[in-house]
């Protein structure tokens, strides 16, 4: 039964590692197979990082700009994480906002897909980057704020982004 199953495993393995472009006809054994299958599905996995120069984010403000990248991190030399201020670069606007395409902002990160520890010893993690758009000395442009938001922007002395928001997670 083990046998089968092994044999079964390692077809499959075959068949899936080709389909990304590799040939493993060659492979003698089952658990070679299945060892360069795990190696190919971790290369695969998104990786999550700080937002760092080149980031695309989702502006989930009111201020007109859709999407923005990410031209430098104002603090810490690796990157930026929830709470911190980027300086960014507009994308995609709506065409009758306050920001627009090719302007450059100032924007606080609210969401990062980077996983963070929490005091009490959870931890939070979001399924995208997002970026509040703000002025120099630190307030929004928007009116409105989308999404959730943490809690940890109000260490961060970012108080009116948690109180224009709809949801603190």
């Amino acid at each position: 039964m083990s046998a089968f199953l092994s044999s079964k495993l390692s077809t499959v393995g075959r068949s899936l590692i080709r389909s990304f472009g590799n040939d493993l006809s060659a492979a003698k054994a089952p658990h070679e197979t299945m060892t360069k299958l795990s190696y190919q599905c971790l290369f695969l996995q998104q990786q999550r990082t700080f937002i760092q120069m080149r980031t695309r984010l989702k502006v989930v403000d009111n201020s007109g700009a859709k999407r923005v990248m990410c031209i430098q991190a104002l603090k810490g030399r690796r990157g930026a994480r929830l709470g911190d201020t980027i300086i960014a670069s507009v994308k995609e606007a709506q065409p009758n906002g306050k920001v627009k395409k090719g302007d450059v902002v100032y924007g606080v990160v609210v969401r990062a897909a980077m996983q963070r520890s929490r005091c009490d010893g959870s931890e939070i993690r979001f399924d995208d980057n997002a970026v509040v758009l703000v002025n120099k000395q630190g307030e929004p442009i928007g009116t409105r704020i989308y999404g959730p938001v943490p809690h940890e922007l109000r260490k961060k002395k970012h108080v009116k982004i948690l109180t224009l928001a709809e949801h603190i997670a």
